[in-house]
């Protein structure tokens, strides 16, 4: 199996333009089975209420239905479960749908092979949901494009889009993956999962416009969307028509694009709404601003009279400032809402597992710890870091402490406690050393 789908990635590699008519063969119970064992156990049900573990033991039962039904064009997507998240740092939900089990081992079957077509197209400004890319990498190059030793990249463009995985065209869509896929099978599949629609309140809502976020073939559409309304865009008619350099790094959504020249900068402004807009597609204007940031930031700044600006991209805050030998470099640090958010739940945890033995709650607020720790120990960043493990360390004393009302822990009871359960060290998994190395430039 692997073979195969490595053939097509030849494929797609060497043609660029060709559209691949026979796919769905590779959709077999191996793979399926591969991408269900992959799902967690304590995954969500669908509207079928099937859990991971029945769909695991039942799988001989609908397999083959389930193939047959996709070769013939006769499978019908079922309509996801609309949950509701809070929204980071906002009052406000977030609609997140659930697809049955059985379907979301099929998306993930189907994403796997489209994905060995489309890792080809891809650029390298792309790094959101790929393979052996992630938030890391895009972390690095920007902080390589903006502190390396090539070309200055001294304005930067911050963006973020609205409402994205609501507002992709269907239309668009399919027009786009058309253009390497031909096999009516895979695309009757594609249609079904944008048109699948919702189950809210026991009512099913129709959908017309947008895909889920929640569903395993989401994350590649979106990616296909945007390798043709921005990458491809900015790469062949932006870039070529600009004075100076300029750069995209792109997760999914969330964008930032580093100038050479502001001019450039102004330029690029003043055109992306307007290609958005052709695509149904609108900036996130709260989100959206052109910022000067590089090495000379801090000495315009100074000679203005005006505060330093500071550029936000998936979850930190950089800004400009000199290292202990006088060379410029990009400091970070978590962003702030997402700090008070990370603190709340960690206190929140911690009161309820407070009568747990001290050795299992060790592990569960160590494993909170080494998440946070693994997504911003990032160079620059290990002052939030040795503040959180402060934080913690108060907040566990507190909910020991609040077990019984004679059951207060002094420092120095707490610090023979956490002789015998440490809590997880701060660590900085990329360090300023390693950014060079994970760039992609």
């Amino acid at each position: 199996m692997r073979t195969q789908l490595e053939r097509i990635a030849e494929k797609s590699w060497r043609e660029t333009n060709f559209q691949f008519t026979s796919l769905a063969h590779h959709l077999t119970p191996e793979l399926i089975w591969n991408n269900l064992k992959c799902i967690p156990s304590k995954s969500g049900t669908g509207i079928d209420g099937r859990t991971v573990t029945e769909a695991k033991e039942t799988f001989d039962q609908w397999i083959e239905g389930a193939i047959s039904s996709i070769h013939r064009k006769g499978y019908k997507a079922p309509a996801v479960r609309r949950v509701y998240i809070p929204k980071p740092g906002k009052k406000e939900m977030r609609p997140i749908g659930v697809p049955t089990v059985m379907d979301r081992a099929i998306q993930r079957s189907v994403a796997e092979v489209l994905s060995c077509i489309y890792e080809q197209d891809f650029l390298d400004c792309s790094f959101g949901g790929r393979p052996n890319l992630g938030a890391h990498k895009a972390l690095c190059t920007f902080n390589e494009l903006v502190a390396g030793k090539k070309v200055s990249y001294v304005y930067v463009y911050e963006c973020d889009l609205k409402n994205f995985f609501g507002s992709l065209n269907h239309g668009w869509l399919e027009r786009f993956v058309e253009l390497r896929v031909g096999d009516p099978r895979i695309l009757k599949l594609i249609k079904g999962w944008l048109k699948a629609g919702v189950m809210e309140d026991g009512e099913r809502k129709e959908s017309t416009i947008g895909t889920p976020q929640g569903g395993s073939i989401s994350v590649l559409l979106s990616n296909i969307y945007l390798h043709y309304v921005l990458d491809l865009w900015f790469a062949k008619v932006v870039k070529p028509r600009l004075r100076g350099e300029a750069y995209l790094v792109r997760y999914l959504d969330d964008f930032v694009v580093c100038f050479q020249y502001k001019e450039d900068a102004i330029k690029f402004e003043k055109v992306l709404p307007k290609r958005l807009a052709k695509f149904s597609l609108e900036l996130e204007l709260t989100k959206t601003r052109l910022v000067d940031f590089g090495r000379f930031s801090q000495k315009w700044a100074k000679e203005k009279g005006e505060r330093l600006e500071t550029v936000y991209f998936l979850g930190l805050t950089h800004y400009c400032c000199r290292n202990r030998k006088g060379n410029f470099q990009v400091g970070r640090k978590t962003e702030k809402t997402r700090l008070k958010r990370f603190v709340t739940k960690l206190q929140e945890v911690m009161y309820i597992i407070r009568h747990k033995p001290l050795s299992q709650q060790r592990i569960e607020i160590n494993q909170m710890l080494r998440g946070f720790y693994a997504y911003y120990g990032m160079g620059g960043n290990l002052t939030t870091l040795l503040r959180i493990n402060r934080l913690a360390e108060r907040i566990w004393r507190r909910a020991l402490s609040s077990r019984s009302q004679r059951g207060n822990i002094t420092w120095e009871k707490f610090n023979s406690i956490k002789i015998l359960h440490p809590l997880q060290r701060p660590r900085l998994y990329v360090p300023y050393s390693l950014m060079k190395s994970l760039a992609v430039l």
